[in-house]
């Protein structure tokens, strides 16, 4: 399958669609996602375009895993959940819904189901909440 330039997170990407965004780097973003499967579900997107993982360049590939850990670490002291479930899933098969590469940092706890993924658009101002708690406890260095 060829890359499509349109899709949402190019789109997010170039600015075109909006984001909730909460870090930053010159080879990766991190953002809310709009369809969270737990309170504080963040993506990680590289900037360089590929749909899966096998076509990312392997220094994209380490930004991505450097900023996942970054941003699972503010996720960890923000919102102090039991446990943190890492993913990335490749081809629609695997459950994947937008064909470019990301991470999912998704906060778990004991006895909470997650929700559906991709399926019901979450409050806007209650994510903007959750991210200013999540920038919070990023690193002083991060910005």
């Amino acid at each position: 399958m060829k890359y499509d330039h349109q899709n949402p997170f190019a789109r997010i990407l170039r600015g075109e669609l909006p984001s909730i965004r909460i870090y930053e780097d010159d080879a990766t973003i991190a953002i809310m996602d709009i369809m969270p499967q737990s309170e504080g579900h963040v993506l990680i997107l590289p900037k360089e375009p590929a749909i899966e993982i096998f076509e990312l360049s392997i220094e994209s590939a380490a930004a991505c895993i450097r900023t996942t850990h970054k941003v699972a670490a503010a996720v960890k002291a923000a919102l102090n959940p039991p446990g943190i479930m890492i993913a990335q899933l490749n081809g629609s098969a695997a459950g994947q819904t937008v064909p470019h590469v990301h991470f999912h940092v998704i906060p778990k706890h004991d006895g909470e189901p997650l929700k559906l993924h991709a399926a019901v658009l979450a409050d806007q101002d209650l994510l903007r909440e959750v991210a200013d708690r999540i920038i919070a406890a990023l690193p002083a260095d991060t910005f």
